[in-house]
């Protein structure tokens, strides 16, 4: 990101209420995909028995480190988006080429949209 022409695109995504290992899935195709703010061996973690878990990352979707190939879950996932419009667009293409991806909800503001998906292992 030294160039001028480029800036970043963040996208922040969220995923809740899953399992740790599925989280950890998305989260990784998220990781080879896109730049992020969490490290290579950071993975997703219960704090306490009982409670809802969120487990969050941002990723800089301006520049594609490598495309995004299908990986299984055991339960679906559900995930959410927040981002400008273009690069929570490019996030969710991505996600689509690893997951199915069944849209829940939108929320769209003046210059950013809160994406609410489920993500399911792809048939086949």
């Amino acid at each position: 990101m030294n160039s001028a022409d480029q800036h970043a695109e963040p996208v922040v995504v969220t995923i809740s209420n899953s399992a740790k290992e599925d989280a950890h899935a998305v989260f990784e195709v998220l990781r080879r995909a896109y730049a992020c703010d969490r490290e290579a061996g950071d993975r997703p973690e219960y704090v306490s028995e009982g409670h809802a878990t969120v487990w969050t990352a941002t990723f800089d979707v301006a520049t594609t480190l490598a495309p995004a190939a299908p990986v299984r879950l055991t339960d679906p996932v559900e995930a959410e988006m927040q981002g400008g419009y273009w690069a929570v667009d490019r996030m969710t293409e991505t996600l689509a080429a690893a997951f199915e991806v069944e849209r829940r909800g939108t929320a769209a503001g003046d210059q950013e949209k809160d994406v609410q998906l489920r993500l399911l292992s792809r048939a086949g």
